[in-house]
């Protein structure tokens, strides 16, 4: 193994990326901030004395990602042409789930850049919230997936159950590994927040079947609360596309499971 920000006499150097071709470069991080459930509830009714919470950790977390390289000190200055930034809400933990996208056409990736600016977004709600909640707790800050470059696509594997975690908690297992054959699974509107999934990835090498009900047993193996993907009220899609059971998936294929009324 090579590392790149090191020189011959291992000194910390700042990699030159002047001949390296220009491709389209986009990263997604995660991240959450626990606290009380009476600080979500103010936070949702707007009742914090710094004001408006969400508005304010998504600024700041804009900002972060256009300051990364002055932060990060081997991080290239990067002209970013999206920075997108979201938050979930979610009343059974007691938390705000930050979800940070950045992008860009150039010759080095943006992955620092979403994870600086999840990062910030939940230093920024916690310097909102803190006069109310001294106890929060900022976990789970993870890239989630990255396209382009030399090094390919990368995206992490599906959440498992470890045993490690809380009451009801989903820990996350290993990395999948690169060029490996997958398939993206989305969990959209009600189901997403009861499972505590947004999305996720399967590979092929874990399903008995490469259909819709080799999926979905692969996911139960996985995590027993995807169980639920059996019930009759569960619909499915692959590619934006209405599938059943018998579906034939193929790498790369995008698979929604979502209840019969949602909002997207």
């Amino acid at each position: 193994m090579t590392l790149t920000h090191l020189n011959a006499n291992g000194e910390a150097r700042m990699v030159d990326v002047a001949d390296k071709p220009e491709s389209r470069r986009e990263a997604k991080a995660t991240g959450a901030i626990h606290m009380h459930p009476a600080t979500l509830q103010r936070l949702v009714e707007g009742q914090m004395p710094k004001g408006d919470v969400l508005a304010t950790a998504r600024i700041a977390a804009i900002q972060g990602a256009k300051r990364t390289h002055e932060l990060i000190p081997l991080c290239h200055a990067l002209p970013l042409s999206k920075v997108e930034v979201d938050f979930a809400l979610d009343d059974a933990r007691s938390c705000v789930h930050v979800t940070a996208q950045c992008r860009l056409n150039g010759r080095t990736g943006v992955e620092m850049e979403a994870l600086t600016a999840v990062s910030v977004a939940c230093l920024t709600l916690y310097d909102m919230c803190k006069a109310v909640d001294k106890d929060m707790v900022i976990d789970s800050i993870q890239l989630e997936q990255k396209s382009g470059g030399a090094s390919g696509n990368y995206y992490r594997t599906t959440p498992i159950v470890t045993g490690q975690g809380g009451s009801g908690e989903v820990s996350l297992g290993t990395l999948s590994s690169a060029g490996e054959p997958c398939v993206r699974v989305k969990c959209l509107a009600e189901l997403r927040e009861r499972l505590g999934v947004g999305e996720i990835n399967v590979p092929f090498q874990r399903m008995a079947s490469t259909d819709i009900g080799g999926l979905k047993a692969a996911l139960k193996d996985m995590d027993s609360r995807f169980a639920g993907l059996d019930e009759g009220r569960t619909l499915c899609a692959v590619n934006q596309v209405m599938a059943g059971d018998a579906t034939p998936l193929t790498a790369d294929d995008e698979v929604a499971f979502f209840p019969p009324v949602t909002g997207g």
